[in-house]
């Protein structure tokens, strides 16, 4: 996960990019495993703000590879090890133009009265309830009714304000959680990486009645050599009229032409980049190795 930047490590926006991301996932069994199901998503995704242009999954040992989308239309490759293996590598290599986003500035002012509408629900109803990583609860609605009292008076300006106090009253920590932390559990410690200040945030929009979903990727965080770099995890809030819209509470910033989105859904359980499960040795060492760099 790429921790927080501050100002001065921050480079200045350019009003488009080319990134080539490589990411490396190396599975090492304690001994050999006999079948292996794995699901990946890891192709960066094309829409009004980027374009996918190119994309190389390799795997080793190679099989072949079957594409389809799930339920939130992310792209998943699906694959299977069935000869027996100790070691299982996923690696991808894609190349991303990244643009300006050409909706302008987000609307204000808009309320919850402004979700009401049936044609705008179904836009958004699977990412205002609680999920397996976004619980609702008691501690999760007073941290959000400490920051917004009352209702939602501005989808867009009250999510930010909320994202604003996680990225502000968290400690960035990547020893602290896991991969299974929930965002209950992240708010109690007030620590842990970006994957938890994405749940955290995304909980309080919700117990506010503001959509809020999960996005899985990277972020371009200006390196130039070979250091590894990390998966990246942000937010992303419904307004009607207007679309979804991002925002990185690790980064306390809106999502730019740094960042390259893979996939979405109600939390980490939707969007994880490789996940799979295997039968035989019941241990495991997990390897990843990620470098984003620009190539114009």
């Amino acid at each position: 996960m790429i921790p927080p930047l501050s100002p001065s490590e921050s480079p200045i926006q350019p009003a488009g990019q080319r990134l080539r991301v490589r990411h490396l996932t190396r599975f090492l069994y304690e001994s050999v495993v006999h079948d292996s199901y794995n699901d990946v998503r890891l192709c960066p995704v094309s829409d009004p703000l980027q374009r996918s242009e190119s994309f190389h999954l390799v795997l080793r040992p190679p099989v072949p590879v079957h594409t389809h989308h799930d339920f939130f239309l992310n792209r998943v490759d699906h694959f299977e090890v069935h000869e027996p293996h100790d070691r299982l590598e996923v690696e991808s290599v894609a190349v991303v133009e990244t643009r300006p986003d050409p909706r302008g500035l987000p609307p204000k002012g808009l309320t919850l009265a402004s979700l009401e509408a049936p044609e705008v629900r179904e836009n958004y109803f699977d990412f205002v309830v609680e999920s397996r990583f976004v619980p609702q609860n008691v501690a999760i609605w007073r941290e959000a009714m400490d920051v917004i009292t009352g209702d939602a008076g501005d989808l867009w300006g009250d999510a930010v304000r909320l994202g604003r106090h996680v990225h502000d009253t968290f400690a960035y920590d990547p020893d602290w959680t896991h991969v299974h932390t929930d965002a209950a559990d992240a708010l109690k410690d007030r620590r842990g990486v970006c994957q938890d200040y994405a749940h955290v945030m995304i909980a309080l929009c919700r117990s506010k009645g503001i959509p809020a979903r999960y996005v899985s990727g990277y972020f371009y965080g200006g390196r130039s050599g070979e250091e590894n770099e990390a998966s990246h995890a942000w937010v992303e809030v419904f307004l009607p009229g207007f679309g979804w819209k991002a925002w990185d509470p690790t980064h306390a910033r809106e999502a730019d032409t740094r960042y390259v989105k893979l996939a979405i859904g109600r939390d980490y359980d939707d969007a994880k980049p490789v996940s799979g499960r295997f039968r035989g040795t019941s241990g495991r060492r997990i390897e990843v190795e990620v470098m984003v760099r620009l190539l114009d």
